[in-house]
């Protein structure tokens, strides 16, 4: 009885943010989150420990494109 967990698409506001990966020079760590284009406010959103974290997270906002990193 093993069923993956289905993913929900969520929004986000696609005129006033865009999708970035935050990352810490000291250790590595990322969080996929949106930069607010106009304020440069980060809203993180999950911490990314692998490569399958992104993929999750890209496909619960429909991001299609490359996701920008930031330090």
């Amino acid at each position: 009885m093993f069923f993956k967990k289905k993913a929900v698409k969520k929004t986000y506001d696609r005129e006033n943010q865009k999708p970035v990966l935050k990352c810490s020079i000291c250790n590595g760590e990322q969080v996929a989150g949106f930069l607010n284009i106009h304020t440069n406010v980060f809203e993180d959103i999950m911490l990314i420990k692998r490569q399958e974290d992104l993929k999750m997270f890209k496909e619960q906002y429909d991001i299609t494109e490359d996701i920008e990193k930031i330090y």
